[in-house]
């Protein structure tokens, strides 16, 4: 397992918007120059078939060269995540990103998302998120 010290989690919302030049892309490049970037086999699955499909192998080769957090998932906290986020009114939060959250949390990492549940949930789960201006 590799440390995750220094690193920032990139969720899938922001590669989405940096390969195609968005919002994300500045901040983006600045943490990649500083190889201070990971991800996790759930966001990084999300990618990759989209990635295949297009053909375009060398992006694929330099996705799967990229850190990986460990998953490790702990099915009662998740439950209490979503229970806590409802109790919170914070509805439709999908288990893929449930389970980011946790691991953020369980590796004391920022997160770097575009998606606006995840602000909210930060600052119900007290999760850090990384240049969290920017959202969808």
């Amino acid at each position: 397992m590799m440390l995750a010290e220094n690193l920032v989690l990139v969720d899938s919302s922001v590669w989405i918007e940096y390969f195609k030049g968005g919002i994300a892309s500045l901040a983006l490049d600045g943490l990649l120059d500083k190889d201070a970037v990971c991800i996790n086999e759930l966001i990084l699955t999300e990618l990759i078939p989209s990635i295949i499909q297009k053909g375009e192998q060398e992006l694929r080769n330099l996705m799967v060269s990229i850190p990986r957090l460990r998953l490790k998932i702990d099915w009662p906290n998740l439950r209490k995540l979503q229970i806590t986020n409802l109790k919170n009114g914070i509805n439709n939060v999908s288990i893929p990103d449930l389970i980011i959250a946790q691991n953020a949390l369980a590796n004391d990492i920022e997160l770097f998302t575009l998606d606006k549940h995840f602000l909210r949930m930060s600052q119900v789960h007290n999760f850090r998120l990384y240049n969290s201006i920017i959202y969808k």
